[in-house]
């Protein structure tokens, strides 16, 4: 009997089954992850116009009217997945149907493909609203964009990038390990804006040295999805830290970092 054999055998079927299931909910909980990270990476040079084959502005062509809905209902499927799925009421809904550990990857996994749709059928409208024709200029709004992204990705490192796309889950999952109390920080961008991922996705969004109708679009409706996607995620927050998260609101802007509250 070989060592493995052996170590099933002493651990018994009652637990080796469970033992099964969870590192199979570990292995999707990567398989999550690395589907997201596909997709941020892939969102990078869709919204940029970066080396994936078809970015914001490219694609088949289409009516600007059947464009414009095609879009919208492409983002609105998205918003309603990623709003309605990160609520504790649908959680507490959802967790009789799937186990705990995978929530959190299920949603990673879910919101990832619905923004792989977007790419994969969003309808270019390749009017241009504004062109820099200034190279100077353009290679600075180039670098603010991605200086965006950059703050996006780290702002996630900052609190628990691995926790937030659940990685963080199914490894104590795997390990048996409990999962600590939610515990209310504000480490460095935190101190000076209440959201700085949503405030790097803006910035990535806006600094564009071209800027077609397509794309505009795209900024105007996902910026608008952020600023409700605020208020119902504080909205949970308060209900979580209670008077502790109210202070900080009244301490830290929600966006705009050099506008202190009184």
């Amino acid at each position: 009997m070989t060592q493995i054999d052996h170590q099933v055998h002493s651990i018994g079927p009652e637990i080796a089954g469970p033992r099964i299931f969870k590192f199979f909910a570990f292995l999707y909980g990567i398989a999550a992850y690395l589907v997201f990270f596909v997709t941020i990476l892939y969102a990078i040079g869709f919204v940029m116009g970066l080396v994936v084959p078809k970015s914001i502005d490219t694609g088949t062509d289409t009516s600007a009217a059947e464009a414009v809905i095609i879009n919208l209902l492409l983002m609105a499927l998205f918003a309603v997945q990623h709003s309605v799925m990160a609520r504790q009421r649908f959680k507490a809904w959802w967790t009789q149907v799937i186990p705990k550990a995978v929530e959190r990857s299920t949603y990673v996994l879910l919101a990832s493909l619905s923004l792989l749709l977007l790419f994969w059928q969003w309808r270019p409208l390749p009017a241009i609203v504004w062109d820099v024709q200034d190279p100077d200029l353009a290679v600075t709004l180039v670098t603010v964009s991605f200086a965006g992204w950059v703050l996006v990705f780290t702002s996630t490192f900052v609190i628990n990038h691995f926790e937030l796309f659940g990685l963080h889950q199914v490894t104590n999952h795997l390990l048996d390990k409990e999962a600590p109390p939610p515990r209310f920080r504000t480490p460095l961008f935190y101190k000076f804006v209440r959201h700085p991922i949503y405030l790097g996705f803006i910035i990535a969004f806006w600094a564009a040295p071209t800027m077609t109708v397509g794309h505009l679009l795209f900024a105007a409706v996902t910026t608008l999805y952020i600023l409700v996607g605020i208020a119902l995620e504080e909205r949970d927050l308060v209900a979580l830290f209670g008077d502790e998260y109210r202070q900080y609101k009244q301490r830290v802007s929600m966006l705009i970092p050099w506008r202190r509250s009184a």
